[in-house]
């Protein structure tokens, strides 16, 4: 059931960069007495947007800050069954950008002295890894340890999403909602032959920060999610975020999430499930928070801005790795939990999301935050056209009508 989010949202943007945005009416939440330019910018913005939810997308939100302000707008419904209009201030599950917070942390407890970058993980997590004496925590960090990924992989934890009866069955007996703890997680991977020798090449595994959410335990005493609210959310006021554990239900005003199952060829042999109410305990600290567009932008606006790491830190998250299909070039590199996606008016950081039925962005100039969650819908073909829609807004968000901003890059030291 989940997907891996990072080479598709590659494909996406380069196809992004060469379509046009539909034009549609604008959906601005800004400040009032807009003209010109800034009118044209946030009708060009909606019109992207909306471009996500014309794909087929059950609902859209996102948000653009600035020094010029805030935009923020919707498109489409939180609920088919009510078709009640999405909220702007709803929560949503933000996937892999919970990866950003638990490197954070991370490497909050590098600067204390209390976990080293280019140690074993043997040292913090004896006999939990097989070749943990040959894996460091930077490895984990940028997705080089070449650990398999059992949440993402063919034979793993969850149903090969192209079979359909497996899929159906899997949620007749309650499998969304059943409980997976990280040590269920890594014991799949180790169980499994690693795809390549460690610090030889990138592969996105969503293990590796499973595993420095047991360091994190380990070295501190505390759970991550603990940790983080104490070292993250707290302090940047983050009160709409939050870390479920084992509960299945997102809290307050949210947009529900669908999968499609294509049971036959023709558009009657479909079934749409909410899969609303779900266990992301198997996302753990790789996946398994909640928050809300506001809260996100905060949180890049003040990792990128340096309160939350040291100049010298910064730097490390930003040494990269290329993320290459087939052994070409993507235009994305991957640092220690912050991404670096290339636009057509210059590089943003950040990362993406996905758990089954929704889809997210978060992504900075440095000076302008973009955030972003999809309630996605419909087969492979439909929700591959949704996430080129993404792909189109952040490029309209970032580059549009003021591309001189869009390749500022963060304050990094």
């Amino acid at each position: 059931m989940a997907r891996r989010r990072v080479c598709v949202l590659v494909t996406a943007v380069c196809l992004a960069l060469a379509a046009p945005v539909a034009s549609a009416a604008a959906a601005d939440t800004g400040a009032g007495g807009a003209t010109g330019a800034v009118k044209d910018r946030r009708e060009a913005r909606a019109a992207a947007l909306r471009a996500v939810t014309g794909a087929g997308a059950v609902a859209a939100i996102a948000q653009v800050r600035d020094d010029g302000g805030l935009w923020r707008a919707g498109s489409g419904v939180a609920d088919l069954a009510t078709g009640t209009p999405v909220r702007t201030d709803g929560r949503f599950r933000a996937g892999s950008i919970t990866k950003m917070f638990t490197s954070t942390t991370v490497l909050q407890l590098v600067g204390e002295g209390r976990v080293g970058l280019d140690e074993p993980v043997e040292r913090y997590l004896p006999g939990v890894v097989p070749n943990g004496a040959r894996i460091t925590v930077r490895q984990l960090l940028n997705h080089s340890s070449g650990l398999w990924d059992p949440t993402n992989e063919k034979g793993g934890l969850f149903p090969d999403s192209t079979d359909v009866d497996a899929v159906r069955a899997w949620l007749d007996q309650g499998g969304l909602t059943r409980t997976i703890t990280p040590e269920q997680v890594v014991a799949a991977s180790v169980a499994h032959a690693p795809n390549f020798p460690p610090g030889t090449r990138f592969s996105y595994s969503n293990v590796n920060y499973t595993l420095l959410g047991m360091i994190i335990e380990r070295v501190t005493g505390h759970g991550y999610a603990q940790e983080i609210g104490a070292r993250i959310l707290r302090p940047l006021g983050m009160s709409g975020t939050y870390f479920p554990g084992t509960a299945t239900d997102l809290r307050g005003p949210h947009a529900h999430g669908y999968v499609t199952l294509v049971e036959g060829p023709g558009p009657a042999d479909r079934s749409i499930r909410d899969v609303t109410v779900a266990s992301v305990s198997w996302a753990n600290s790789a996946g398994e928070l909640i928050s809300t567009l506001d809260d996100l932008s905060r949180f890049e606006k003040a990792l990128l801005g340096g309160r939350l790491l040291s100049p010298g830190l910064l730097r490390e998250m930003n040494t990269t790795i290329p993320v290459e299909v087939d052994g070409r070039p993507t235009g994305l590199d991957y640092g220690l939990g912050l991404a670096r996606l290339q636009l057509s008016c210059g590089p943003v950081y950040g990362h993406d999301g996905g758990v089954p039925g929704y889809s997210s962005q978060l992504w900075s100039s440095g000076d302008r935050q973009v955030a972003m969650s999809v309630t996605t819908n419909g087969d492979l073909s439909q929700i591959t056209a949704q996430l080129v829609a993404e792909g189109a807004f952040l490029e309209e968000a970032f580059c549009g009508t003021h591309q001189a901003t869009a390749g500022v890059q963060p304050k990094l030291g």
